[in-house]
Formats: C-alpha cells, structure tokens, sequence
C-alpha cells in the first residue's frame, strides 16, 4: 500500500514539473541570445482572398526569414502608413523561413494604393523590417490585388480612320481593331504619333477576344512626310504597347492609312 501511495505522490509531483516547463522555457528564452531585427526580412506578404472585393474579411500572411541562429518570440505589425492593419504578438520565430498567418480583418481599402510595410517588437522595442520589395496593393476591375497585373498578349488588327483619304486640318477619327490574349482589362486606350499623344479612350473595358473602340473626331495636324501610329494600353498608369499585325502610316497622298 505504501508502495502504491509512493508511485502516485511521484506520479503527481512528475506531472507537476511537466505543467512548470513553460516558465522554464520562458526563462531558459531570456537567458539564450535574442533575434536582433537586423536579422529579419521579409521575403513575401500576400492577401487571400487576393484580388479583393469592398466589404470583404481579409487574411495577410508573411514569409519571414530569420537569418540568425536563434529562435525567439516576436511581435509584428502591418502598417499601411503610419495605420496597424494586423498584428501578431508573441509569437515563436525559428531559424530559416517562418510563414505566418495574422487573425482575419475587416480593413477598408480607400486611396488608389496602398504599400505595407512590417514592423517588429522585441522585448518592447519596436523596429521595422527589411522588405525583399514593395508590397502595394492596387484597384483593378476586380477588386483589390498584391499581384502583378499580367496584361496580354495584345495585338492591333486593324486600325483606320475616316475620312480616309484625310485633308490637311480636317477632323478624324479612328477605330481600332484589337486582340486581347490574356485577362480582361479596365484600362486607358491611346493612339500616339511616335512620342506624341493623337488621342485616347479611357476607362474602358478590354474583353479577352477580340473588340473594336471607336475614338471621338479630333483635329488632328498631318505635317511630316509620314505619321506612324502606335496603340498603348495603359492599366493602372503603366503603358503596355500593342503589337501591331502591320505599320500603320499615314502617307502625304491625301494623308491615308490604306496600305
């Protein structure tokens, strides 16, 4: 009987010490050699759902790199400017690459970008970590993205104008015959001149297939001995040109684009 009360008293003071590790652990932490910020950076940070809609919960997740030999416990933040999107706190970081997912967040998206950046506390100070990029967020047609923007292929099939033949200060317009191979785009549509601008259609939707814009009349002025035109597509203030099947040149015989 003894024997038997020996081996639960033993028993319970053995569980006793396993439910203590924590304190320990956390004293043992103290004591080993901390993370310093320098050694962090940030590798990616993605959104899901990603792109995203007005409304919508959102979920970032980060790819840390922790470059020391330490493992250690960590606070991160997520600012948009000087605003916390999400945070974190006290979480244990590992030598090596860390993936960590913040708690879901009812932000709202309300400038025309938004660029993240992270900010980490150890032991009460609080620095911001190096970014293998930026990370900013854009509005598409879709809804807000951290991605890339794949635009096309792109190719113009035709492009005319009428009149055509055109007279020397009379007004113009043109249509555009285009080919999209990729995504749909909501995007701005310009005619240029070498580097000058003839005329554009904004804010217009680009199916994939194939669909034609027809661009308002313009003065335009025909003074050299030809004019070559180019077509860009311009998707968030970044200008993709249109390959064309054939030049499109205006020649002086009455200023056409009739091959």
């Amino acid at each position: 009987m003894k024997k038997v009360i020996l081996f639960i008293l033993i028993s319970l003071i053995f569980s006793g010490f396993v439910q203590a590790q924590p304190p320990w652990e956390r004293v043992f932490e103290r004591w080993t050699p901390r993370i310093a910020p320098e050694d962090l950076r940030i590798i990616d940070l993605e959104f899901f759902p990603d792109p995203i809609l007005e409304g919508q919960r959102i979920e970032f997740q980060v790819l840390l790199s922790n470059l020391s030999s330490h493992s250690g416990r960590i606070s991160l933040y997520i600012k948009d400017r000087d605003e916390i999107v999400t945070s974190v706190e006290e979480i244990m970081i590992r030598p090596g690459d860390n993936r960590i997912v913040f708690p879901r967040t009812g932000y709202r998206f309300s400038r025309t970008e938004h660029c993240f950046k992270v900010e980490v506390d150890i032991e009460r100070t609080r620095r911001p970590v190096d970014l293998a990029k930026e990370f900013c967020a854009r509005r598409t047609f879709y809804g807000w993205t951290l991605k890339e923007i794949r635009v096309g292929p792109l190719f113009v099939e035709d492009l005319d104008m009428y009149p055509d033949p055109a007279q020397p200060g009379q007004e113009v317009r043109f249509r555009v015959r285009l080919r999209n191979d990729g995504i749909p785009l909501r995007a701005n549509l310009v005619i240029q001149d070498r580097d000058q601008v003839v005329i554009a259609l904004n804010h217009i939707h680009i199916p994939r297939g194939y669909s034609e814009f027809h661009f308002p009349y313009t003065r335009y002025t025909f003074q050299r001995f030809d004019h070559c035109f180019t077509v860009i597509v311009d998707v968030e203030r970044r200008p993709y040109r249109a390959e064309a099947i054939r030049e499109f040149c205006a020649q002086p015989a009455g200023w056409t684009l009739r091959p």
